[in-house]
């Protein structure tokens, strides 16, 4: 399932930083503005505990988890949507990713560069807004006197075009995000699916902070939290030198004594990742045998047969039902068969709509 988050940000706040710890691809990290041209992409291994859990019940030849795709984008600059600092292919490459991780610097240090001379990223966030929106202003203008012709000729598909494109333009003049607009409809979700609006992608904030406000953040992070309070998005705190310097750790333990050291539970890495998950609307069936114990992707809302093709195609086609043991279930009563035991195993048919850490087993006919 190639889905991908893209990182975007603007010059040295920290995006390849980030991205060197989320990833095993080492991006270049400099001290001066386009160190990264070419969007790196990493296959990210998504953390998750239910993994290890259930590898101890059945202690499987190996355990395999899901991934997700991460793509550092190279940092934007005011004007990009008119080409400037090789703006056209930033923005190409925003375009082709599905979901946004736009990192914002929250942290004063004298010795990194800010593009601007300043930190405030609350303004950072509104340059890279801005260059978003003229950019999806420009499209949704391309597109309307060709529309409205089709539309005022009686073209019933152009009408609904033409009422999704008009509210889009009404509110990308005034500095607003495509996002901002509630579509109710089956066939206005589908135009605007259709346009690939970079302002449409699901989009979360990633405060960049030092080491002494990863935990509570600081005036920075309060001021883009209070920024984006209208927004239908989230804020994840993360101070990357930290991170880097925990992915320099040898061992396990090291690192876990690290965090403890600076009051979290969970590595600021590991939290990015499921929220990029989150944000791609992704969830993750489950399957559990002596050969492997292995996570699954797949979209969230999908039936059994969709969840069936995600392992083999022919498992879709010829879907007849599937196993479903809950996750708590399995960990309370300790294996499958004492979950048939206890009738706590579900059979489900093509109807059934999957949920997050569903284990199964799939029968099928081809």
């Amino acid at each position: 399932m190639a889905l991908q988050c893209g990182i975007v940000g603007l010059p040295n706040v920290g995006k390849s930083t980030l991205f060197n710890c989320l990833s095993n691809a080492k991006a270049q990290s400099a001290n001066f503005p386009f160190c990264t041209i070419e969007p790196n992409v990493g296959v990210i291994t998504v953390p998750d505990e239910r993994l290890n859990k259930l590898a101890e019940l059945v202690n499987p030849a190996k355990v395999v988890p899901t991934t997700v795709e991460i793509v550092d984008i190279a940092g934007l600059v005011k004007g990009a949507s008119r080409g400037e600092g090789l703006g056209n292919k930033f923005l190409a490459n925003i375009r082709e990713t599905d979901a946004i991780l736009h990192v914002l610097r929250c942290f004063d240090d004298d010795n990194i560069t800010h593009v601007d001379g300043s930190v405030d990223p609350v303004r950072d966030k509104e340059v890279i807004d801005t260059e978003l929106q003229l950019r999806d202003l420009e499209t949704v203008e391309g597109r309307l006197p060709r529309i409205a012709k089709m539309a005022a000729a009686g073209d019933r598909d152009a009408k609904v075009q033409l009422g999704v494109l008009s509210r889009y333009k009404e509110v990308l003049s005034q500095g607003k995000s495509a996002r901002s607009v509630v579509l109710d409809t089956k066939d206005e979700q589908k135009v605007a699916h259709d346009l690939f609006l970079l302002t449409n992608k699901p989009v979360l904030y990633v405060c960049n902070v030092d080491d002494a406000s990863a935990v509570t953040g600081n005036k920075y992070v309060d001021a883009v939290r209070e920024a984006v309070k209208d927004e239908n998005a989230e804020i994840l705190i993360v101070a990357a030198q930290t991170e880097s310097d925990i992915a320099e750790l040898e061992t396990y333990e090291e690192r876990q004594m690290f965090l403890k050291e600076i009051g979290l539970e969970e590595s600021g890495v590991n939290r990015l990742i499921k929220a990029a998950y989150k944000l791609l609307d992704l969830e993750t069936f489950l399957t559990a045998g002596p050969k492997e114990v292995r996570a699954w992707t797949y979209r969230k809302g999908s039936k059994a047969p969709q969840c069936a093709g995600v392992i083999h195609t022919d498992f879709e086609r010829g879907f007849i039902r599937a196993e479903i043991i809950k996750y708590d279930d399995y960990i309370h009563y300790g294996s499958e068969a004492a979950v048939k035991e206890a009738g706590k195993m579900h059979i489900e048919g093509k109807d059934y709509v999957f949920q997050d850490g569903d284990i199964v087993v799939f029968r099928f006919n081809v």
